[in-house]
This record gives structure tokens, sequence and C-alpha cells, in this order.
């Protein structure tokens, strides 16, 4: 055997530490190539850290809390240079033995025998002892398990992909208790004299009519984020209405040739993106921080884009140079960030450096909203849904009531820097470029 180190992983330029969360696996367990090691978190996001190799954790470096750098050894791993001799043959069914206890289904002697096989799909795919075993015993014949989508190296499948597969209703066989992520735990009701509060209970049930839970990491990082937000910057918002009917009908027409030719669908974020950088480029005192009684103005317009997470909390990845893009980048890099959001995919650099930010409220039905500045931002714009109105428009023979695709448009600033008049104008230039939309612009 041969022991090799786990490093802190690099997250990015600017990212150079990181906090371990937890450990995911014990001294003296077992791990695949590409499983979990650890979870880790920067500033806004939670990430695991996989193996560099199969083998034997011997050795945890650091303990939970603690803040490492990047490049760091973390922990030790002892290796099983040959999986097909007779040393590697006898040590992986002890040390997979407890893993597979995991499942809840019965495990056939034929079944833990394939243990010692380590071989590879019909389609030359690679399958870890491990995966094969809880594929096995939970009835997931090949041509499925073909099928499941891999999250580790080169698509490779691993533990936490099969055991979300199972989870996901699939397959009913396995008791999805032990894979949620956070357990409620039911205590016993507090008596007069005891003090209820989040640090002695994460999660209680405390009577028939409420229920109390710990905060998420992440939830409690959002909480000081905007709470800071709202002590450090006055709040106003100013509100537009916009006719957006050229735009809607420009996507109802170009939406399906766009998507057969470059292959993602062209929603309405990409357009409203552009809409902004043009009125930054008019108003640039919106494209600003401030330092205390100093004014920073950024000559990068980067463009952050709130996304909700399955989770339900909210991440905002940002499009550095987002007036350097046309039409067709805004839309891959849109598509690429929601995509990877909902994953938990996007690295520590994706979320870092926005000057700017909007927020989709119309995704939820919204009309309007008045959202908190992103710090340390100056504005942020909300966009509402898109609703069919009855609205008076000016014609050659007069005013008429037509039928209109309206949305309302929002923008919260930072009264301390942004007065009045630079906030309003500013949202009314973003609404005057999605009225004057090209109906018969080419893409």
């Amino acid at each position: 055997m041969a022991q090799v180190e786990l490093k802190m992983p690099k997250m990015g330029e600017s990212v150079h530490e990181a906090t371990i969360i937890r450990w995911l696996k014990n001294e003296g367990e077992t791990i695949d190539a590409d499983e979990s090691v650890l979870e880790i978190a920067t500033d806004k996001v939670d990430s695991e850290v996989p193996s560099t190799a199969a083998g034997v954790l011997i050795k945890r470096l650091f303990n939970e809390g603690d803040v490492v750098q990047v490049g760091t050894a973390i922990a030790i791993i002892s290796t099983i240079a040959d999986a097909n001799s007779s040393q590697s043959a006898s040590i992986i069914p002890a040390v997979v033995a407890p893993m597979i206890n995991q499942v809840e289904a019965p495990v056939s002697t034929q079944i833990q025998q394939q243990v010692h096989n380590i071989v590879a799909s019909t389609e030359g795919r690679f399958y870890s002892p491990l995966v094969r075993t809880i594929a096995a015993a939970e009835g997931v014949s090949q041509n499925i398990l073909d099928s499941i989508l891999g999250t580790g190296a080169e698509g490779r499948v691993t533990k936490k992909d099969i055991l979300s597969f199972i989870e996901s209703g699939k397959n009913g066989k396995v008791n999805a208790a032990p894979l949620a992520e956070t357990v409620i735990a039911n205590t016993p009701k507090p008596t007069a004299t005891q003090n209820v509060t989040a640090s002695n209970i994460s999660a209680s049930s405390m009577s028939g009519d409420f229920e109390i839970i710990e905060m998420d990491r992440m939830r409690k990082l959002i909480a000081d984020h905007m709470v800071m937000s709202k002590h450090t910057s006055p709040h106003v918002t100013s509100f537009v209405e916009a006719d957006v009917t050229n735009l809607v009908m420009w996507r109802e027409k170009i939406k399906l040739s766009f998507e057969k030719r470059e292959g993602e669908k062209i929603t309405y974020t990409p357009v409203f993106i552009e809409a902004v950088v043009k009125a930054i480029k008019d108003f640039p005192m919106i494209n600003i921080s401030v330092d205390g009684t100093k004014i920073i103005i950024k000559k990068n317009i980067n463009i952050g884009m709130a996304a909700a997470l399955p989770s339900g909390n909210l991440i905002v990845p940002v499009i550095k140079n987002a007036d350097r893009m046309n039409m067709v980048g805004l839309t891959k890099t849109v598509n690429d960030f929601a995509k990877r959001a909902r994953a938990n995919k996007l690295q520590p650099d994706e979320i870092q450096g926005g000057t700017f930010t909007i927020t989709n409220v119309g995704t939820f039905g919204n009309v309007m909203g008045t959202p908190i500045i992103n710090q340390p931002q100056v504005a942020i714009l909300a966009t509402g849904a898109i609703r069919k109105k009855p609205a008076v428009i000016e014609t050659p023979q007069g005013d008429a009531i037509a039928i209109r695709h309206m949305m309302f448009l929002s923008l919260s600033y930072d009264h301390r820097v942004v007065d009045g008049s630079l906030g309003g104008s500013f949202l009314k230039r973003i609404a005057d470029y999605l009225e004057q939309f090209d109906i018969n612009r080419e893409i």
C-alpha cells in the first residue's frame, strides 16, 4: 500500500482558505475514488471534497470548524495498490461491509462476493464495488445503472448518486431516513423552568401548534447579510410599469429556432441583463460602492443574478463583464449558472465581484417586490411577472385600449449616494430599453 495526502482543493483565484464543516468519513473507513470525504465552506458556498484515490482513511489532520489554507494536506489515505491482489481481496470486504449494512434490504452471499470484482459496464463505464453492491441489493439493473447521471470524475456514479436515485422514488426498497441531510429530533416538552433556545435544540416539536427548527448555515449567512445591508444603507424603492409586448412577441417568434441552433432555451433574463447593462452605461454612478466617505466607481459591469436553490435559500452567481457579451453569450451563461446553482456546483469565484444585482420575483408569480441591496453594491432591480392587461396606447387615429403584456420593475437603492433623480431616471431608462425592443431583431 501507498499513502497519499488529500489536500484542500483550489476553489477559485480569490479564495485562499475554507472552513471544515463536517467530516463524512471516520479514520479507518474505506473510501472510493471520487467519494466525498468531508464538507467545506467559504463565505457563501458549501461543497464536498472528494477523495483522489481509493483506499482507507488513516488520519484526519484537522477538526471540524478549523480554517485550512488551500493546498494544505487535510487527510492521509492509504491506497490499495492492486485491487486484484490477494492483499486487496482480503481488505475490501472488511471495510466495505459496514457501508453495505446501511442499505435496508438484506445482502446475499452472492452479492457480497461481488465486492471482489471491480468491473466496467458493457459500455465501458466504471463502477466501484460499493456502487455495484448497493445496486444489486436494491434490484437496480445494469441498464438503469447506466442511465444514472454521475457526479464523480468522468461521470462516474458515486455512492451518493445511487442512494439519491433510490431515494427519489424510482426504487422503493431503501429507507429514506438515513439519507436525509437533517433529522428532526423529537425531544421532551420543556418544563416551565427550562429555557428553550436554538442553541440547546436543533429542531423540537413543542406542541401541536408550532415547531422550532435551527437555521442551516447558508440561511444564517443570508440573514446576517440582509440585516447588515439594512443597517448599512438607507433603502429607497422606486417602481415603474413597462409595456414589454414587443419583447414577448419577439421571444415567441425566435425561441424554437434559437433552441434548435444553439441548444439552449432563451428566457427573459438575458434580455433584462442586456437592458440593465445599457442603462448602467448611461448612468455609471449606479455601478459604484461606498467606502466610508469615498465613492468607488466600478469600471467593470458584473451583473449578479439571484437564483433559488433546492433548499429554498438564494445564491447570486455573477456574470463578469456582462457588457462584453452578446445575447447568445448572456443566454448560455445565465442557463449554465442557473443549472449549476440548482446542483450546488458553483465555484466561490463565481459568486463574488458583482457590481449590480437582478432578482426575478416574477418567477414566483409576484408582480413586484422591494429587494434588499446586495452589499457592497448600491442598487438592486426586481423584475415582476409579465401579465396581459388592458392598457391605453397611442395610435395615429387616437388613443385606444388594447391587451398588452405589462410588467413592473422595482429598484431599491442606497439613498446615501443615489438620490431619487438618479435612481428614478436609471429605472425608467431600463423600462425604455425593454419597451423599445426591436421585434425584428436578428440573433
